[in-house]
């Protein structure tokens, strides 16, 4: 058998690694649809080069969300930073023999020089309102359409069932510890941001916590229970050697591990302070459970539940007075199990200042660059007007500038805190009935002002004459 030469493995085993490489700053600008790329060589070739508008918004709300909270611009402006091609990215594109010389050497200068304006991270939305809106030059704009339909919609799907969740907790803390079923990596990063923004309390996490600053936070898992020959010495060590621990009880039988507990506190220096459950009736657990610490003389400790918990669930157990301090929130919330998805579209509104729009049935387009106010009585959001950007409207805008030339500004550079704050701010000013986690009867009203629904009749009018 012959060996191979050394170089040429070392050349493999490189180009192996470069083609497992993730997403990161260096190669994005190849997450793009191909017909991205086929429109912008068209594009140039045509010489269309102009302004565009394009709008981010979704068509509907899921039929079990009352509103959603937009997340994932951070993403974005990040993304529009960094974009450009790299000599590998040009080589793999001349490869395919798609695309002309010329077009290539475009792309190696290829940068992004537009605007964009969007509501800011932690600010509820309702369907057709714009999350964000890009202007520039055709070609810039239209290839970002991957990259931001893809981050805002991951984020925005996220941080809305997040809220539902904390909503129904009613100020209990709530742990995200989703990261093992969710599709992938970037998304559970992702989402440990997005749940926070949303009012979760720390995340499981950690590489989220590095990253984001989002607080961490953790307890153990049954299999360190069933390493051990004894549930009593697995308890004792474990305490001993995180003093105020949380310890799991449910290994075996849930309600003997709280004796077990029990006994370890009394008996010892054991520093405790909750016990979690998570599997069986946990409401029914919960309730007898803190009996037998409360007649022990332990009402200090807490209890925390987790396993299959969604804001259902939740907000049952709160209704009922359950005797349950925090929620550990996993799959449920990680992959927004009942509405995984949502109508979001990215669509051209204007080009070379004339505003477009599309007539297909069912998905319509609002023409031109837009606002959204919000409109309030006693600080509580009533309704809603969806304007063009040029015109005054009764109440407060939401949209607002966070990048110019391809510059972040200054209102495009939040951090998570004051995101946070934001959300919490924001869903607060919403009226009552959408807070909860009932389906809002009758929905909020969302209106489109005479000047914009005028323009566009007239935009459609045009279209369809030059049919």
């Amino acid at each position: 058998m012959t060996a191979r030469p050394v170089s040429n493995t070392i050349d493999m085993d490189m180009n192996r690694k470069q083609h497992q490489k993730p997403v990161t700053q260096v190669n994005m600008a190849l997450f793009t649809d191909l017909y991205e790329l086929t429109m912008l060589q068209a594009y140039y070739d045509e010489g269309m080069t102009d302004d565009a508008v394009f709008s981010l918004f979704v068509r509907r709300l899921p039929a079990h969300r009352n509103y959603l909270l937009a997340c994932g611009l951070d993403s974005v402006l990040e993304y529009l930073e960094n974009l450009h091609f790299t000599d590998e990215d040009i080589e793999y594109l001349e490869s395919q023999e798609k695309f002309s010389q010329g077009f290539l050497d475009r792309l190696r200068a290829f940068r992004f020089t537009g605007d964009v304006h969007a509501v800011p991270e932690g600010t509820p939305v309702f369907a057709n309102e714009p999350i964000l809106e890009v202007k520039a030059p055709i070609p810039e704009a239209q290839i970002a359409e991957t990259m931001i339909m893809n981050q805002v919609h991951l984020q925005t799907v996220l941080a809305s069932k997040a809220a539902r969740i904390v909503a129904a907790a009613e100020g209990r803390p709530v742990v995200d510890f989703g990261a093992r079923r969710m599709h992938g990596t970037d998304a559970a990063l992702k989402a440990a941001r997005a749940f926070y923004i949303a009012g979760v309390d720390s995340t499981s996490n950690v590489l989220a916590g590095k990253i984001y600053g989002v607080p961490i936070s953790g307890t153990m898992a049954h299999s360190y229970i069933q390493a051990h020959d004894d549930e009593t010495a697995a308890l004792r060590t474990f305490a001993d050697v995180y003093p105020g621990t949380v310890l799991l009880v449910d290994t075996y039988d849930t309600l003997d591990g709280v004796r077990k507990v029990i006994d370890l506190v009394k008996n010892s220096n054991a520093e405790v302070s909750a016990v979690r459950l998570d599997s069986g009736n946990l409401a029914q657990l919960a309730r007898e459970t803190r009996k037998l610490l409360d007649e022990s003389g332990l009402e200090d400790i807490k209890i925390l539940v987790s396993g299959g918990l969604d804001e259902t669930e939740i907000g049952a157990m709160v209704f009922d007075n359950d005797p349950v301090d925090g929620f550990g929130v996993g799959t449920h919330m990680g992959v927004s199990s009942d509405a995984p998805d949502l109508d979001i579209a990215y669509k051209l509104c204007e080009y070379a200042g004339t505003g477009r729009l599309k007539l297909s049935a069912n998905k319509p387009i609002l023409p031109g660059r837009k606002q959204v106010y919000r409109v309030a009585k006693d600080d509580h959001a009533v309704k809603d007007i969806i304007a063009s950007a040029d015109e005054e409207a009764e109440g407060r805008p939401l949209l607002v500038p966070v990048m110019r030339d391809g510059e972040r500004l200054p209102e495009g550079m939040t951090d998570i805190e004051s995101a946070r704050a934001h959300a919490q701010q924001e869903i607060a000013r919403l009226p009552e009935y959408l807070r909860g986690i009932a389906v809002a009867d009758p929905p909020y009203t969302v209106e489109v002002s005479t000047t914009l629904a005028r323009y566009q009749e007239s935009i459609s009018k045009e279209v369809a004459n030059r049919r």
